[in-house]
């Protein structure tokens, strides 16, 4: 789970394509869902070239004939980022959020980045973007038990800015909500597998739950006690 794919001063995915090659493993076909974004064709040209980099096949599932098929030949599974609402409102008109959850569930690696990351947790109502199309709902792909906040910024002491922070907002769920949530900033990604969830990268991330302070996480920490894993209830 990638809070973005591109950082500043560097190419598309260049800050995590080690970790995806050693996440991927002797995966050699990977299906993209490039829904986040309006220009699907351009987005999938992108991603097909940097993964053709990688020495991995990418296929875009908006030009799939078939898109079950598609998905259970896949190697694996990438989601890209964009607009989370725009992402989930496709997910749900095309039918994919259970075919995607089953492959998954199945073994199949899954990437997200940005509003992938996103719609991996039980909702979509920690993320930062604006409501552009309306999704029947906002429940997503709850791959994990927690919520995920992509691009995390933390409150700045100095600025004079008068509009909600980040964390404001992330508080304001928990008054509401009690599923965990993790702020991942940018440069920072969770890697998933076994039961284990470990931040990693170089950033960091804050972890907020309902009854306790917000945590920091330092990239290695293994969080999956503080959030819950992939198979927690």
């Amino acid at each position: 789970m990638i809070s973005n794919s591109t950082v500043h001063g560097r190419g598309y995915l260049d800050h995590i394509a080690d970790e995806i090659e050693g996440f991927l493993g002797p995966a050699k076909t990977v299906l993209f869902f490039p829904f986040a974004l309006f220009d699907r064709d351009d987005y999938a040209a992108k991603a097909k070239a940097r993964f053709a980099a990688m020495g991995y096949s990418l296929e875009s599932a908006h030009t799939a004939s078939d898109l079950q098929t598609a998905i259970d030949r896949a190697d694996a599974i990438f989601i890209g980022g964009g607009n989370t609402f725009r992402l989930l409102k496709a997910l749900q008109d095309l039918e994919l959020l259970e075919p995607i959850r089953r492959k998954v569930k199945s073994g199949a690696p899954y990437i997200g980045s940005s509003a992938g990351s996103n719609v991996a947790g039980p909702t979509i109502k920690t993320t930062k973007d604006m409501p552009i199309v309306q999704p029947r709902s906002f429940d997503s792909l709850g791959l994990v038990p927690f919520q995920i906040s992509p691009h995390y910024l933390d409150p700045d002491p100095n600025s004079t800015h008068m509009g909600e922070t980040q964390e404001e907002r992330i508080l304001q769920f928990l008054e509401e909500n009690e599923t965990p949530v993790v702020g991942i900033r940018e440069r920072a990604w969770l890697r998933i597998e076994n039961g284990a969830v470990t931040l990693k990268g170089e950033a960091g991330a804050r972890i907020f739950r309902r009854t306790h302070a917000p945590i920091e996480a330092t990239p290695g920490t293994e969080i999956s006690a503080l959030v819950g894993g992939p198979d927690a209830d």
